[in-house]
């Protein structure tokens, strides 16, 4: 017991005494922090939602049929074209059936064209508030319609382009002029709304 008490009272002696605490009262800076200047963090404004019917849908797929068919009956137009073109220019009357031909043919692409420029029409209209790729619908559809006025061009033309026995027929070749040079416009149209050239 002696031993204990004696330990106790040397052992304040042994540690290491602690600072002494400050009295009375302390003066401690006290306030408000402000974060540094950053930049403007404000979430960009979102685009308004663009709204398409299922009409749209319905056109669209109309007009890409209607589309893809016009290509092979281009080609045929072409090919009979060009063979009454060679055979009138060689001082040959066109037969019956090829002349009959041609007409039908170009009946076809009227009424393609015609179904092309309505449903692609009303639907340019109806995304025409979409700002994504709505220049590049918009250069598909001039040049649709520049195609459009030089086929009905082409059209007047025909009745004037018939066989004549002297020779000479001007009307003759600007139908074929203008059939091509519409033809050419109405093609880049199509191809520059195919994938992966198509930007909108």
């Amino acid at each position: 017991m002696l031993t204990l008490a004696g330990s106790l009272v040397a052992a304040p002696q042994d540690t290491i005494p602690l600072p002494a605490l400050p009295t009375g009262p302390r003066n401690v800076q006290v306030g408000i922090s402000f974060p540094a200047a950053t930049a403007d963090t404000t979430p960009p404004r979102r685009r308004k939602a663009i709204e398409i019917s299922d009409a749209y849908a319905t056109r669209l797929k109309i007009h890409y049929i209607a589309s893809f068919a016009t290509i092979p009956i281009f080609a045929a137009q072409a090919i009979v074209g060009e063979q009454l073109f060679h055979n009138e220019q060689n001082g040959f009357p066109p037969s019956p059936s090829l002349r009959n031909t041609h007409d039908a043919i170009a009946v076809t692409l009227g009424a393609l064209f015609v179904t092309n420029t309505v449903t692609g029409a009303m639907n340019w209209w109806e995304t025409r508030r979409n700002e994504k790729g709505r220049t590049w619908r918009t250069v598909h559809a001039t040049l649709m319609l520049l195609a459009d006025a030089g086929f009905a061009y082409t059209a007047s033309l025909g009745e004037r382009a018939r066989f004549n026995a002297s020779g000479g027929n001007v009307s003759r070749d600007l139908h074929a002029h203008w059939a091509e040079t519409s033809a050419r416009v109405a093609l880049l149209s199509y191809i520059m709304m195919w994938k992966p050239i198509r930007r909108d």
